[in-house]
């Protein structure tokens, strides 16, 4: 197998240009850097192991090489590593969390825990001395300690225990390295010792609780102040145990000796006995190891230190570039000892209580740091030369722009640090800190000359794009973080938005014979947040054209010709939504004589309008991943591409996606992959079409995606032609009973066209007229509102009229089907959109239950939304009230308001609730 003949160094062998993948991980920046970076090799191979969101990352440093271990759908919460450095276990937090186990040199997964006692996912985890062990501590409120045996096929701990919510947050697990069956955890006010054995009912399975004993944290116990726990270790010497403090102390633990492990666990928890607290430094310690005969110590300064057995200190490795310290990796390669160590002197070293040899053999292994602001060194012991490898975004990462010529891509961060790539090489090449303010977005001018950038003061820059340089001052115009911006396709206009729902316009001006930039007009265009702005051009002339589109479903067109100094002129306002919210919209490629920009909604429909009239043109069913799409974007061609096919990139909540045009709810048209599972902020398209970049947000990462156009066009082909991915979306598909009952309703409407008591030979059609289409729908159980249904009627009469100039006035069964799909709601009718529009609309009775009054209801129906006549509110009480109350009832067989509303008086109650209204108006019947 892999695992078998897998060596150190092999993994990057692997051919991986063979993807059969839509998208492909091709390069990971950053990492997550409150977890531990790990050295896996080094000397002639350097390679690190670290975590990335929900991605392990193994990079050969020199070599500029990454291998990803993906399989976590949640951001990786924990790691740890064997001491040989060839297993990886990782653990997540989140739906569904899992714990696997990973061979660094083959790549493989070897073992994965579906079920990890815990639906809340793990916080601290730890791999035993000989790699056979496995203790977990969960992220529950109650937390739980399980002990894995990883070795073994089973999905059941060999054994577990639940800590009592006084003994604080437990999110620092180790393992003895003497001893695998015990282990120390710690949070910052507590330190829990463990003891556990394995008996004959855990091997049958049977789960049981291990021992513990907890030592609080308090100047009573310490008979001083010694701040938080930070991390606890075993001593080498295996009688004693050390937990470092925020106050720069050592508290030394003694254990009992010799501790034999028992065949049961004794009825009361073995000694642990804190003896005394060590003050080593001032500095708050954050890192503390056992490495052969030493002590490691790693502190907020960036300090590492090492002490012999005795606390003593042995020598110091600091630099002034380094922060905190997070972790510290050493190598398992040693070198020829050194002739001296770093800050002191062999002779020095005799006096100790440690031998030399051994001292000296541990100062030759060169060790990895890595900071809490998201920086790694490598140090070399035998010259302490700190070597910067690498230093990322310390906050979120939110602004991502390529530059339309090169391979460049330009990455903006909170924490003011915008950075400049050469994507193909993976080459870092330049980066600007602003110390003002963070990135907030970013844009390319279509030459690639500027660079801009929005800042979460509201501030704008314009920047050089080579050198990053500002070309003129800073504009100061906006009142809030600016969230979108964007150049038009002559360069001559920059158009921003922001939180306070405002766009503001800049202009390329000439002055003195050279271009600048001024502020031209601003404008609070919308009164919810601004979800796009997007340039494009007009059909009849070459000048730009700025729109922009609010969660206020506004689309707001502006002219910017007619605009002048502080006053932004508006051309057209219109509402493109009645109920759902618009997300994105973009140009859509001219695909026919008719020219669209597509937009897509939170319910999951994507939406062609009319570029002119702004029409709805067609209404679609769009990609399904668990959440709508929040940014869209036509591909660039590519050269090797179809000239004839087009695709749509895309981002939802977590999902990076490729979507093949035309747009028509075929799902196997559709693909997407789990890009930043804390929630994906933007993406940016290379000039040449074959990459995606997605900006990870508060993950404080950002990802290179691959495209793979064949395997996109292989799934839509293996999905089936015409109407059968649309049969399958239907339930129980073509041969189910659903879609008999469709096909009896469809010529059941065609009987009701030519009159039921008819006697004129039948004329069996395929089509039905168009006004039927609401009957049919709803027959079937989709009720449209009249803005839907007209819509859905102008959609299929005006499908070839840009082509035929005839409208259509019929449709047949498979169109009907499509139009049926694409227009339905997209998860179904759900019990909590009802239940939200009580909460909205209703108030809270006497029981609690939000409720609408009787006659706040019927008056509701009647002045709100799509207002109901005082007819068609009777025409409707009596037909849905009337089916229980029509018997005996000669009244209600007609539609007079008077017994309508003595229909309504006995059957509405005074107080009506969601579920009132759903089972006993509607007659709909609500799932358990």
């Amino acid at each position: 197998s892999l695992v078998w003949a897998a060596k150190p160094g092999m993994l990057f062998r692997k051919n991986r240009d063979r993807s059969l993948h839509t998208l492909d991980l091709s390069w990971v920046f950053g990492y997550n850097s409150s977890l531990a970076v790990h050295s896996l090799m080094d000397g002639e191979d350097q390679v690190l192991l670290y975590i990335s969101s929900h991605t392990v990352v193994i990079h050969d440093v020199l070599r500029n090489r990454q291998f990803h271990l993906q399989g976590h759908t949640n951001v990786i919460s924990c790691l740890c590593v064997s001491e040989d450095k060839r297993w990886v276990a990782t653990a997540d937090q989140g739906p569904d969390p899992l714990i696997i186990v990973w061979d660094s040199y083959s790549g493989v997964p070897v073992h994965t825990i579906f079920e990890s006692q815990t639906e809340d996912g793990i916080c601290a985890i730890a791999i035993s001395q000989d790699a056979k062990y496995l203790v977990t501590i969960s992220a529950a409120t109650v937390q739980k300690v399980c002990v894995w045996r990883w070795t073994l096929p089973t999905e059941k701990p060999i054994c577990s225990t639940e800590l009592k919510p006084e003994f604080g947050y437990q999110d620092y697990v180790i393992f003895n390295p003497q001893n695998p069956h015990e282990f120390v955890s710690n949070s910052k006010t507590q330190v829990i010792f463990y003891l556990w054995v394995k008996t004959s009912l855990l091997e049958e399975g049977r789960a049981s609780s291990g021992m513990k004993t907890a030592w609080l944290l308090s100047p009573q116990t310490f008979k001083c102040l010694v701040g938080q726990f930070s991390q606890s270790v075993f001593h080498f010497n295996n009688t004693q145990a050390l937990t470092g403090t925020s106050t720069g102390k050592l508290v030394v633990w003694d254990m009992d000796n010799p501790r034999t492990l028992p065949e049961e666990l004794p009825a009361k928890p073995h000694g642990i006995t804190a003896t005394k607290v060590v003050s080593m430094q001032k500095e708050s310690l954050t890192v503390l190891q056992v490495l052969e005969r030493c002590i490691v110590t790693g502190d907020v300064k960036g300090e590492v230190k090492f002490y012999d057995g005795q606390l003593l200190l042995i020598t110091i490795y600091s630099h002034d570039k380094v922060g905190p310290l997070q972790s510290i990796s050493f190598s398992t390669i040693l070198r020829d000892p050194p002739s001296a160590l770093p800050g002191s002197s062999l002779p020095f070293l005799t006096s100790w209580s440690d031998s030399l040899d051994s001292v000296s053999l541990m100062l030759n292994r060169n060790f990895i740091l890595s900071t809490s602001d998201a920086t790694m060194f490598r140090v070399a012991t035998d010259s302490a030369n700190f070597e910067k490898i690498m230093e990322e975004a310390k906050k979120a990462v939110n602004a991502i722009a390529c530059h339309p010529q090169e391979p460049l891509v330009a990455v903006g961060s909170h924490c003011g640090l915008l950075k400049v790539w050469e994507y193909k090489q993976t080459q870092y090449l330049i980066s600007r800190i602003f110390t003002e303010a963070g990135i907030q977005c970013l844009s390319y001018d279509p030459e690639g000359h500027l660079l801009a950038a929005g800042f979460t003061d509201g501030s704008v820059y314009i920047l050089d794009a080579i050198s990053l340089q500002s070309i003129c001052e800073e504009f100061q115009f906006s009142k809030g973080p600016v969230t979108h911006i964007s150049f038009s396709h002559d360069s001559k206009y920059l158009a921003t938005a922001d939180e306070t729902y405002s766009v503001t316009v800049y202009k390329s001006v000439l002055q003195n014979g050279s271009r600048c930039w001024e502020h031209l007009a601003g404008l609070d265009s919308h009164y919810k947040p601004i979800r796009s702005i997007l340039f494009g051009v007009h059909s009849d002339s070459n000048e730009p054209r700025l729109l922009s589109l609010g969660e206020d479903q506004q689309l707001v067109e502006y002219d910017l010709n007619s605009s002048i100094k502080d006053h932004l002129v508006v051309t057209h306002r219109d509402r493109l939504e009645h109920a759902a919210v618009p997300l994105c919209m973009t140009w859509y490629p001219q695909l026919d004589t008719e020219s669209f920009f597509i937009t897509a909604n939170n319910c999951y429909k994507m939406k062609l309008y009319n570029t002119t009239t702004k029409m709805c043109r067609k209404t679609l069913l769009g990609p399904t991943y668990g959440s709508p799409l929040k940014k869209i974007q036509i591909l660039p061609r590519t050269s090797s591409a179809d000239p004839q096919q087009h695709y749509l990139v895309y981002i939802t909540k977590d999902k990076v996606g490729l979507q093949m045009l035309p747009v028509d709810g075929n799902p196997h048209k559709s693909s997407a992959f789990i890009c930043h599972p804390d929630g994906a902020s933007d993406f940016a398209i290379s000039h040449d079409g074959r990459y995606v970049f997605t900006a990870g947000g508060k993950e404080r990462t950002f990802m290179k995606w691959k495209i793979n156009l064949p395997a996109l066009d292989a799934a839509a082909f293996l999905g089936g032609e015409d109407l059968i991915p649309f049969y399958n979306l239907l339930d129980g598909g073509r041969e189910g009973k659903f879609f008999r009952e469709l096909e009896d309703y469809f010529y059941y409407v065609q009987l009701c066209s030519q009159g039921i008591q008819t006697l004129e030979s039948r004329k069996v059609s395929t089509h039905i007229p168009l006004e039927e289409i609401p009957s049919v729908m709803r027959a079937i159980g989709f009720y449209p509102s009249e803005e839907e249904i007209e819509d859905m009627i102008n959609e299929v009469k005006f499908s070839k009229y840009a082509d035929t100039g005839e409208e259509v006035t019929e449709i047949n069964l498979g169109d009907f089907i499509k139009l049926y799909i694409n227009h339905r709601p997209a998860l179904g009718l759900s019990m909590k959109t009802i239940e939200r529009a009580f909460h909205v609309l209703g108030y809270d009775n006497k029981k609690g239950d939000k409720v609408i009054n009787r006659g706040d209801f019927l008056s509701l129906l009647q002045c709100r939304g799509e207002q109901m006549t005082e007819d068609e509110l009777a025409v409707s009480m009596t037909t849905l009230l009337g089916r229980k109350s029509r018997k005996g009832r000669p009244e209600l067989d007609t539609c007079d308001p008077t017994g309508a509303a003595a229909l309504t008086e006995e059957e509405i109650p005074a107080e009506i609730t969601a579920e009132i209204f759903v089972a006993d108006i509607l007659g709909l019947p609500i799932a358990k």
